[in-house]
């Protein structure tokens, strides 16, 4: 039972030290942590004021920022369309100026292929001369190898002459 209820002098001591410990704590505690109780409830009024007021100036900048994206879709989609604009008058310029560079090449190459044709044809008839030249040569020589050859042929060269 001692455990549960204290003895008087235990409660003396107790009470006396808690009085001196209020005494002190008044004399010298009190208006330092009043103090700071009433800072910290000034600085806790300031935050939210200070809290606020950024709350306002946020919903400020953020109906500026929405009217500044607003004028910069305008502003990228006009650009979009200049842009798609002079694509097609470049393509369609590109295409005009390979059109006409196709038809000169044609014309070039036609002009070409003529030109050449006409070389090689020269050249073919010059090689056809040639060779019946050169025909015409072996069959004389073959013809004319023998006097007796020679002789007919004069003959008959001078039959025709006095016919005529």
């Amino acid at each position: 039972m001692d455990l549960i209820l204290p003895s008087f002098g235990l409660i003396f001591w107790m009470t006396l030290t808690f009085v001196i410990v209020f005494v002190l704590l008044r004399k010298m505690a009190w208006k330092p942590i009043l103090k700071a109780l009433s800072d910290r409830e000034n600085y806790i009024k300031d935050a939210l004021n200070s809290a606020e007021k950024a709350k306002e100036e946020m919903a400020q900048l953020q109906a500026g920022n929405e009217k500044i994206l607003l004028e910069a879709r305008n502003e990228r989609d006009k650009l979009l369309k200049e842009a798609r604009e002079t694509k097609d008058t470049i393509i369609a310029e590109a295409k005009s100026k390979a059109q006409k560079e196709a038809e000169k090449i044609v014309q070039s190459a036609r002009e070409t292929l003529q030109n050449e044709k006409n070389a090689a044809l020269n050249e073919l008839k010059s090689q056809v001369a040639a060779l019946s030249v050169e025909i015409a040569e072996k069959i004389i020589k073959s013809e004319l190898a023998s006097d007796e050859k020679q002789k007919a042929l004069v003959n008959s060269l001078l039959k025709e002459v006095t016919l005529n």
